[in-house]
């Protein structure tokens, strides 16, 4: 946006722009490096080189602390490097000729990738052979691929797929033999069916294998997990207590001090975390539980020596009053939405916390999406 009020697309800080609304690039307008830019609703800001997409991140999340009254001090944000996304959703299309891909902004059009800088390199290898086996199945209407890089190789998910036959079995066994997949399920609405997987799948967290149900939230990469991890391990330091909300597979919990109580409203994440804890005699005591019907009270609360907030991007607003009122010494919230997280602060402010640090995070590279964690004291 420029001083008079102009706005020009895809322009960087310090461009120039002439009366007739050409763009003159600056010194942080660089060439964007995949060929789908800007049609690709995968990514947004490739133009910005990596400091002009520092501060937009940063400044992402001061804009909406303005916006509830608050400020805080924000650390240098954490950026996942190109090519490290071990987990994504691409839309597949069309009988004989397959376009496979992420959709064009605002759109249901599907850009049929030819090349990606974000996607790791084990997950896009299985994209072109994808394609041509998705051909050779024989979709019969619009399909998600949901990838995942587990630790034994790719996890492929395609919903709104049959595939029934023996002809189909023999070419996703050829295909997963072929090509490295570590698991491949269809789902046409009655659930995911796996139709292969030679041993159980895994994702290490903290430093243990934990079971991958199907279509599992995981951190979009690991240098973000790392990066949260770290945060969170910084905000709370050495707890004898803690209690790990919306816990997930245990991205926070297994890499916890002391005794951890995890709650988690999705089964068969807390199955899995519960399965990996009782595997090494961690202590860690799964609760399945939906906070958003039964969030904690403030007096289970305050039996701990600190609380882990890592709730959807809709926030945790009836989890974050019960925490306003409680007594715990420190809270460490992580959010992939600044603009929920700045509400849910708010409320915690205005009972008396302050907001430590805020950490962001920017595993979503040249993408608005932005994480952060934040350090909460009384």
């Amino acid at each position: 946006m420029t001083v008079d009020g102009r706005h020009a697309a895809l322009s960087a800080p310090g461009d120039t722009l002439t009366e007739d609304g050409k763009v003159i690039p600056g010194p942080h307008h660089q060439t964007p490096p995949c060929r789908h830019f800007p049609t690709c609703g995968g990514c947004q800001l490739q133009h910005l080189d990596d400091a002009a997409y520092a501060d937009f991140v940063v400044d992402r999340i001061a804009s909406t602390l303005d916006s509830q009254g608050l400020t805080a001090t924000i650390r240098a944000p954490l950026i996942s490097p190109p090519r490290t996304r071990r987990r994504a959703t691409l839309h597949a299309e069309g009988k004989g000729r397959v376009a496979l891909g992420f959709t064009e902004a605002s759109s249901h059009t599907i850009v049929d990738i030819q090349e990606c800088h974000i996607l790791a390199p084990a997950l896009f290898a299985v994209v072109a052979p994808l394609r041509k086996l998705l051909a050779q199945l024989g979709l019969k209407r619009r399909a998600d691929v949901h990838l995942t890089l587990a630790d034994q190789g790719p996890d492929i998910l395609v919903t709104r797929l049959a595939a029934e036959g023996l002809k189909a079995a023999d070419a996703i066994v050829d295909f997963c033999t072929r090509h490295g997949v570590a698991r491949f399920a269809v789902d046409d609405g009655l659930g995911p069916e796996t139709r292969w997987e030679p041993e159980p799948l895994t994702i290490t967290l903290g430093g243990l294998p934990v079971p991958l149900p199907h279509a599992s939230f995981l951190q979009a990469t690991a240098e973000g997990e790392a990066a949260l991890v770290a945060a969170v391990l910084d905000a709370v330091g050495n707890p004898a207590t803690t209690a790990d909300l919306f816990s997930g597979l245990g991205t926070f919990a297994l890499a916890l001090p002391g005794k951890v109580y995890a709650a988690e409203g999705a089964r068969d994440a807390g199955g899995a975390l519960r399965a990996a804890a009782h595997r090494v005699q961690r202590p860690v005591l799964v609760d399945h539980r939906d906070l958003y019907r039964r969030p904690l009270t403030v007096a289970e609360l305050d039996r701990f020596a600190a609380v882990i907030l890592d709730p959807p991007r809709a926030g945790a607003r009836e989890q974050t009053e019960a925490l306003a009122a409680c007594h715990a010494p420190v809270i460490a919230y992580v959010s992939c939405n600044p603009s929920s997280f700045a509400r849910d602060a708010r409320i915690l402010c205005e009972a008396g916390w302050r907001i430590d640090w805020i950490q962001p995070v920017g595993q979503f590279r040249w993408s608005t999406h932005v994480e952060l964690a934040a350090r909460f004291v009384r």
